[in-house]
């Protein structure tokens, strides 16, 4: 629910729930800058460094955020990587947050990067990306205390904010500045505006060495801290990783697909080189090779584990595919319609209109229903964050970045840990991973590991989890002008299967070729469990095509009758369907899965196998969730702040098989 907000006068917002202004008389600039950002030493303090990470208690209309980020992009010698974690109970609606930006037009351009995506805050955490993913701003939406305590961030700065301590005591006390003090390391600085003196005693006990400084006007005095406690301090208890941060160095990806480009894309953002191996010549050659698919957040009315997952998934997806991605030929983010077959509403009863949880999904309105040919009495959620994306796009787009390498052909047979050579050894004194193909030659070596094979990853891993492979068949066509799956629906529908009704389609086929950027539809997919087997027999694709077809009869049943006809010639023996360019088209690949059919991000022993990390087992989900998997990965690596929830990250971890 969005914070009620009052504005004064002369134009400054104003708190009713707490009785308080919500930044100083002179505008809140000077106060982000002299009090917090000099006061803990910025820009100074980052300069060189690969990341910093600052945190903030109270994001407010997040002026302390803008004018960080401005002298981040200011400065030179800024850090590689900025990390901003903001604790907010109360988020204030986007309305407010474009108001109070207004009165900063030297900080426009960053405001409004901010406004876009400033939307489906529901309790938890949000991670929004800026500047192609080099500022990064972690939004705890919820107590204070709490999130600090569930999630554990390591920091080093901290903006002590907020209320005043006579109007919002809770974001003062004792138990919240030991939470602040949990998340610090030694050296971590401190700023506030506030010099109460209980707020002055507790940082003491807490470890802090604390002074009393010139203040920013209208305030005297300021107050500065740094965290030298004389104890040595006990690791957080529920503290998301164990994982001792590592600097960049070399890493061998293995697979070239969507996990795999997106952890290749996480570490090189964060300086790694990275070598990319696949055994095909060309990247996206299994199951990211899918013509078209969608990402749409999952729905449950108890706002489920893979439910919660799902939205930070789409997210992420929504952010680097706007990096990277051209709106409406790589990818759209046009909504998805989701026909609830089952009859149930799916959402949770308290995602009520307007809410921030109707940001993200809500009761499908009839005229959706109605430009899918569905009656307005359909049991149905619109997904407005949500779309279609052609993943071989994706993949391509990633692992173009600088510091990738791609190297096809390369078929690992197995990895084997060996002490460093010469050459590596300055960087890689801790022992080193070889690949190698069935010959026992040596592809590539570097100080780590990621395995992200798909359903290839089992082998790789020595059957360490019990992975399960999926074979998925979908059935797509090309529009001709007047296909009848042009006017199925304006959008991708999803529910029993799915269909992305129109795609530019790279044209494959024989000598009927249409002209040029001819448009597709794709549907499916089958479920195929422990089926491994490529290509499809002939009779399979005929049996995929009638199940994807029955899939369509309930999904949307007008789409299905437009599409019997070519569902049917797709039956007819031909000697060869590429050659007709009107002829519904079969294609599969393998999928992999978990014991509990959410992904794998994380190290796969740590004592045993340093270095060795995986990112696998997207299932049907990787459009969905692979960005963030990759995104989890690198943030461990790195110690840095997680991207989601501590208890979702868990949920993807290695440690939980």
């Amino acid at each position: 629910m969005s914070e009620s907000i009052d504005w004064l006068p002369d134009g400054t917002p104003y708190s009713p729930r707490f009785g308080d202004r919500y930044h100083s008389e002179n505008g809140g600039l000077e106060q982000a800058s002299g009090v917090f950002l000099q006061g803990c030493g910025l820009p100074g303090a980052w300069a060189g460094q690969r990341q910093w990470r600052i945190l903030e208690t109270g994001f407010g209309f997040g002026l302390n955020f803008l004018v960080t980020w401005a002298a981040w992009r200011a400065d030179p010698q800024r850090c590689g990587l900025l990390h901003f974690v903001s604790t907010e109970a109360w988020p204030v609606s986007a309305d407010d947050l474009r108001r109070a930006h207004a009165a900063h037009p030297h900080l426009a351009d960053l405001a409004h990067a901010l406004h876009q995506q400033w939307w489906g805050l529901l309790p938890g955490v949000h991670r929004l990306r800026f500047d192609e993913g080099r500022v990064l701003l972690t939004l705890y939406v919820g107590d204070t205390q709490a999130m600090l305590r569930q999630q554990a961030p390591t920091v080093d700065a901290v903006y002590l904010d907020g209320f005043s301590p006579q109007r919002n005591p809770d974001i003062w006390d004792e138990h919240t500045l030991k939470a602040v003090a949990r998340c610090c390391r030694r050296g971590t600085r401190l700023a506030t505006w506030t010099i109460a003196r209980a707020v002055r005693d507790t940082l003491t006990q807490c470890g802090f060495e604390v002074q009393r400084v010139p203040g920013v006007p209208p305030k005297r005095d300021n107050l500065h801290a740094v965290y030298a406690p004389r104890w040595e301090p006990r690791t957080a208890r529920g503290a998301a990783v164990p994982d001792v941060p590592v600097a960049p160095g070399r890493c061998i990806v293995i697979g070239g697909g969507i996990a795999g480009a997106a952890s290749a894309a996480s570490l090189a953002r964060r300086g790694w080189q990275v070598q990319v191996l696949d055994a095909a010549p060309a990247p996206a050659a299994g199951a990211s090779a899918l013509p078209a698919g969608v990402f749409a957040p999952h729905v449950s009315p108890d706002d489920s584990v893979l439910s919660r997952l799902s939205r930070s998934g789409v997210r992420t997806t929504l952010q680097q595919a706007g990096w990277v991605l051209a709106e409406g030929t790589d990818w759209s983010a046009c909504g998805v319609l989701e026909h609830r077959t089952d009859g149930t509403p799916g959402l949770p009863a308290t995602w009520s209109a307007g809410s921030a949880g109707a940001q993200w999904s809500m009761a499908a309105p009839p005229a959706s229903l109605d430009a899918a040919g569905l009656p307005t009495h359909t049991v149905a959620c619109w997904h407005t964050r949500a779309g279609w994306i052609r993943p071989a796009r994706m993949v391509q787009a990633l692992l173009a970045q600088p510091g990738i390498a791609w190297r096809g052909g390369c078929a690992v047979a197995q990895l084997r840990r060996v002490q460093p050579t010469a050459a590596s050894a300055a960087e890689d004194d801790g022992g080193v991973w070889q690949v190698l193909d069935a010959a026992g030659h040596v592809l590539a070596e570097a100080s780590h590991v990621v395995i992200a094979a798909g359903a290839g990853s089992s082998l790789l891993l020595e059957h360490r989890w019990p992975l399960q492979p999926v074979r998925g068949q979908v059935s797509w066509g090309l529009h001709d002008g007047t296909s009848p799956a042009s006017a199925v629906a304006p959008f991708p529908v999803n529910g029993h299967g799915n269909l992305v009704p129109a795609f530019p389609a790279d044209w494959t086929g024989g000598p009927a070729a249409p002209a040029s950027a001819p448009m597709a539809w794709v549907m499916g997919s089958t479920f195929e469990r422990d089926v491994d087997a490529l290509p499809p027999s002939p009779a399979e694709q005929q049996a995929a095509h009638t199940a994807n077809l029955a899939k369509l009869h309930t999904l949307l049943p007008q789409a299905a009758a437009r599409l019997g006809d070519a569902f049917a010639a797709a039956q007819q023996p031909l000697a060869d369907d590429n050659a007709l360019p009107s002829a519904v088209r079969s294609w599969g690949a393998i999928r992999c899965t978990s014991p509990d059919r959410l992904p794998i991000a994380g190290p796969v022993d740590t004592q045993a196998l340093p270095g060795l990390w995986a990112c696998t087992a997207m299932g049907a989900r990787g459009l969905t969730l692979a960005l963030l998997c990759g995104e989890l990965l690198a943030a461990r690596l790195h110690g840095e702040p997680l991207p989601l929830d501590v208890r979702l990250a868990r949920a993807l971890g290695t440690e939980r098989l």
